[in-house]
């Protein structure tokens, strides 16, 4: 198992290598100059030349990517330009909040999608099954951003229960934690949830019509216990495969979310970086949260080894 996990990291290095280089060359074509938003707009030519000769923009672009290639083989990923400070502590500042918002999401994802998709598999044909697919469905259509701003204005400006916007770690205030993230995490689970039920219920009703349910029940096995070890047990390999998008998709939905939120985490993070041209904060930035989704998926691969022992890697 560790010769596999090490054979997965490895292959993922030449991922990141690619990914890197693709944010550099993009940031690079957008229009603007982080000069011009440091300098300000009073800045006069020459001044704005110093900012650039003193941020090594003024050297053609080989060589600033050669230099970041260069910090990157020592673990450095340069400063941001507008916050003067180190990328990796900036990052390791917001990341947590991106992962505790993704991994609340994430919860409300697999206990609504995989009761959803259960349910309505068992009663196929039915109006539960009916009603839960039609809520799969409208959360499937709905963006996150239009959920977020309902959101508000339902529970924050008329009720009154949330507030609109803020964020409160879980380690300073546990219950404002979750007056904060409540909203954010719905709004992004609510998506998710509706593809994780659709492809539970199809994946349930699959399994059910296998012979070796049938058998279970010609034995006289109560119904739960088929349901839950032999029927769900079998159909968690396809739903693992999409419970690991569905993790990659929470973590980039983030951005959205903790902007419209005002959630100081990596999504709102990156999005001031891009507006500000801050592109040693966007490299770095995209980089570390690539290198997370990397782990995420080989994690995933490893579970299948743990969900069905038939399953055997390549030594």
């Amino acid at each position: 198992m560790l010769a596999v996990a090490a054979r997965r990291l490895g292959s993922a290095v030449p991922v990141l290598l690619i990914v890197s280089l693709i944010t550099f060359a993009m940031m690079h074509m957008i229009p603007g100059d982080p000069s011009t938003v440091i300098g300000g707009l009073s800045a006069t030519p020459a001044q704005l030349a110093q900012i650039r000769a003193d941020l090594g923009l003024d050297e053609p672009v080989l060589v600033q990517l050669f230099k970041w290639y260069g910090g990157l083989l020592h673990g450095d990923l340069g400063r941001s330009l507008l916050m003067g400070r180190d990328v990796v502590a900036v990052t390791l500042e917001r990341l947590p909040v991106t992962v505790a918002l993704s991994l609340y999401a994430l919860v409300l994802t697999l206990v609504l999608g995989l009761v959803f998709g259960i349910v309505a598999a068992l009663r196929q044909n039915s109006w539960i099954d009916q009603a839960a697919m039609m809520l799969a469905m409208l959360g499937i259509s709905l963006p996150n951003f239009f959920l977020g701003l309902l959101g508000i204005l339902i529970f924050a400006v008329h009720l009154g229960w949330l507030p609109t916007g803020g964020y409160i770690a879980f380690t300073d205030d546990p219950v404002g934690w979750l007056r904060t993230s409540t909203m954010p995490a719905v709004s992004l689970a609510l998506l998710q949830v509706g593809l994780l039920a659709r492809i539970t219920r199809s994946t349930m009703l699959e399994v059910l019509r296998q012979d070796y349910i049938r058998t279970a029940r010609a034995k006289g096995l109560p119904w739960r216990l088929v349901v839950i070890k032999h029927a769900l047990t079998n159909a968690l390999i396809p739903i693992t495969t999409v419970v690991g998008i569905i993790v990659s998709l929470l973590v980039s939905g983030s951005v959205v979310t903790e902007t419209l939120f005002s959630l100081p985490g990596m999504g709102q993070l990156l999005t001031q970086a891009v507006l500000n041209r801050d592109y040693p904060m966007v490299q770095g930035g995209l980089l570390l949260t690539t290198a997370l989704l990397v782990l995420i998926n080989i994690g995933v691969d490893m579970c299948y080894a743990v969900l069905d022992p038939r399953v055997r890697y390549e030594r």
